[in-house]
């Protein structure tokens, strides 16, 4: 028997004024797994998040995390509860150091010597955060700052880590390592995963399962195998003719 989804959307619908965003899509994340949403620009990937976090209010449908509905609740509870973002375009605090920055993924704990466990914890993930830990977020490049954004969700002790484009505008050497950076945050820490990306290939290498968004519609599901073997979705998202 199938344990329980960790989370769960049925008919989710949201809207940005009078345009459908998202039309009444369902999916599950089981506890364990890495899940990836792939889909072109557009296609309502980072809305989905949005909407499980509260961020852009449901229209119609319902949001259940752990066998709770969580729609209406407010974002910033979230954390508290094990559900965690990790937003597009990393918005860490560019005047805070790394170090203030990780603290805040922990604002709301207050086991101080649970928490030093964790920051150390991140920078053995991330040396190079402990190499920077006194400089400014803003002062880091592009791939620091995503690990800074990864390393201050991780401070708040995620059940379910959402991370939405965590490749975006990163070179390829550095996407490849923080893609070994999630796949071992699962694999060690056992943090069940939701992924957007548009980078399907290696979102399909890293995930077990994945689901194909288009213009608010999912229209394709199955194991990551199966979806990088198949031949429309190559043509679709990995560029091959």
């Amino acid at each position: 028997m199938r344990t329980r989804p960790i989370l769960e959307l049925r008919g989710v619908h949201t809207s940005y004024g009078n345009i459908k965003a998202l039309k009444g899509i369902s999916l599950s994340v089981y506890p364990g797994e890495i899940v990836s949403i792939i889909g072109a620009n557009g296609a309502g990937k980072s809305t989905t998040l949005m909407s499980i976090c509260g961020i852009i209010p449901l229209k119609q449908g319902e949001i259940h995390y752990n066998g709770q509905p969580i729609q209406g609740q407010p974002a910033d509870l979230l954390p508290p509860m094990g559900l965690c973002q990790v937003p597009e375009g990393r918005r860490i605090f560019p005047r805070l150091s790394v170090e203030d920055n990780l603290e805040m993924g922990a604002f709301f704990r207050k086991d101080k010597d649970e928490i030093e466990k964790d920051r150390e914890h991140v920078f053995d993930l991330f040396p190079v955060l402990q190499d920077r830990r006194n400089q400014h977020g803003g002062t880091l490049s592009g791939g620091e700052q995503q690990m800074l954004a990864i390393g201050r969700a991780l401070m708040s002790r995620p059940k379910l880590l959402l991370l939405d484009e965590p490749s975006l505008g990163l070179a390829p050497l550095i996407v490849q390592k923080i893609f070994e950076i999630i796949d071992e945050i699962n694999r060690n820490d056992g943090t069940t995963i939701l992924l957007v990306e548009q980078n399907a290939n290696i979102a399909l290498q890293t995930a077990k399962r994945g689901y194909v968004l288009e213009t608010g519609v999912i229209v394709m599901e199955d194991e990551a195998q199966n979806l990088l073997n198949n031949a429309e979705i190559r043509k679709a998202y990995l560029g091959e003719s």
